[in-house]
């Protein structure tokens, strides 16, 4: 264990921070994820996304602890090793919707943190002040308020860069990764999904992922080697992508629709499977697709959404897809079916009789939705962004529902 997290005591872990203060608990917890006690080993995990990923968040010590999260991730003796590779590109990423469907825009990423590095407080303070004088609506401009109440530069600096860097320091551990395609089945998932994140490394991920797909027999692994063969724009892979979307197994014929749309190639059988999948995902009855959470119905549904003319059949699609879900699985869905129907938000809405039919349903199928999806507060906040009522039975009444 030592030559493998050799460097693990040079870090000055305890001059860095996390969530909860001093990193100087990431030594300890990094190696606990080697030990064969499975119970050890999960509430290391968990401590660890607590810490140093905190709900999304990246701190100084998330960027250091990467290249050891790899190198365990790489060693054959660390029992579940995809698990510290789901942490490092967690990190790297953070939550992956966020830059679904296109994938990431590391240009404009990296644009954005060095402006705000050739920035200062006060400059950023009247590009905040602009910012809210230029909102809409009064609605929209408290909303921006609020965002902008409680901004501290120094912070916002700071946050940024430890998003970078932790980003930065899984790229540059991608060989690692490319040599886990030859791993085992968890572990070819786990590499397969991460790799799809960084575009700067296309030109060596690309071979290696059609190597994975000239042999690769497990679905999930062939899944997500597709959905990251799309995001980092492989138009050569085009011919390999049509194969798997007529195929017979559900999982990669999936993915290859989602890679196919990536790639601009929105023909009827594309759409087709992607309209299929937003009312019926297809199942994972082995490794995990690990995009969007393996919500495939909320990726197919953000897919659609992303087009700039979603044909009418699709949006029905997504509209059924919403109809189907409870709990926290229906507010991101309703965000989508929204955006979908109205385009953008209106203030005040007109009457419903006054609707178009996709908007009078969309919104039926919102007020429909069973009390666990109505007890989340993130449905009440992408009902107010889209200016419909956050009362159940208010809502039901303007639907014309008894």
């Amino acid at each position: 264990m030592d030559e493998l997290l050799a460097g693990l005591d040079d870090v000055d872990w305890a001059g860095l921070r996390h969530a909860y203060g001093s990193a100087d608990d990431v030594p300890a917890l990094l190696r606990t994820l080697r030990t064969p006690d499975q119970e050890e080993r999960q509430d290391a995990l968990h401590t660890l996304y607590a810490s140093i990923y905190h709900q999304g968040s990246r701190y100084p010590a998330s960027g250091s602890a990467v290249p050891f999260l790899l190198a365990l991730a790489a060693a054959p003796a660390t029992p579940d090793r995809d698990d510290p590779l789901y942490l490092a590109t967690g990190m790297a990423i953070g939550s992956d919707e966020s830059h679904l469907p296109a994938g990431v825009d590391i240009a404009g990423w990296r644009s954005e943190v060095a402006r705000l590095r050739a920035s200062d407080a006060a400059e950023e303070q009247r590009r905040l002040d602009a910012w809210v004088a230029e909102a809409a609506d009064p609605r929209e401009r408290r909303s921006r308020e609020l965002r902008c109440r409680h901004f501290d530069f120094a912070d916002a600096l700071m946050n940024a860069e430890a998003e970078l860097a932790a980003y930065d320091a899984v790229q540059a551990g991608l060989p690692l990764v490319r040599d886990m395609l030859a791993d085992d089945a968890f572990v070819r998932t786990a590499a397969a999904y991460t790799l799809g994140w960084f575009p700067e490394e296309a030109a060596a991920s690309l071979p290696a992922l059609r190597a994975l797909l000239e042999t690769e027999q497990d679905p999930a692994v062939t899944a997500n080697a597709l959905v990251s063969t799309g995001l980092l724009d492989g138009r050569d892979l085009t011919p390999r992508l049509r194969e798997h979307l007529s195929g017979t197994e559900p999982l990669p014929r999936w993915a290859a629709a989602i890679a196919l749309l990536r790639l601009d190639v929105a023909d009827p059988p594309v759409i087709a499977e992607l309209a299929a999948a937003c009312v019926d995902p297809p199942g994972m009855p082995g490794g995990p697709v690990a995009f969007m959470n393996g919500d495939l119905r909320l990726y197919s549904a953000a897919a659609i959404a992303g087009m700039a003319d979603p044909p009418d059949e699709a949006v029905g699609a997504v509209v059924d897809g919403l109809s189907r879900t409870s709990d926290d699985a229906s507010f991101p869905m309703a965000a989508v079916a929204l955006r979908l129907a109205f385009r953008t938000p209106s203030a005040p809405l007109p009457p419903y009789a006054d609707l178009a039919d996709v908007q009078r349903r969309t919104i039926r199928v919102i007020a429909e939705l069973p009390d666990t999806s109505w007890r989340w507060g993130n449905l009440m906040e992408v009902l107010q962004e889209w200016g419909l009522p956050t009362d159940r039975d208010e809502c039901r009444r303007y639907a014309g529902l008894a």
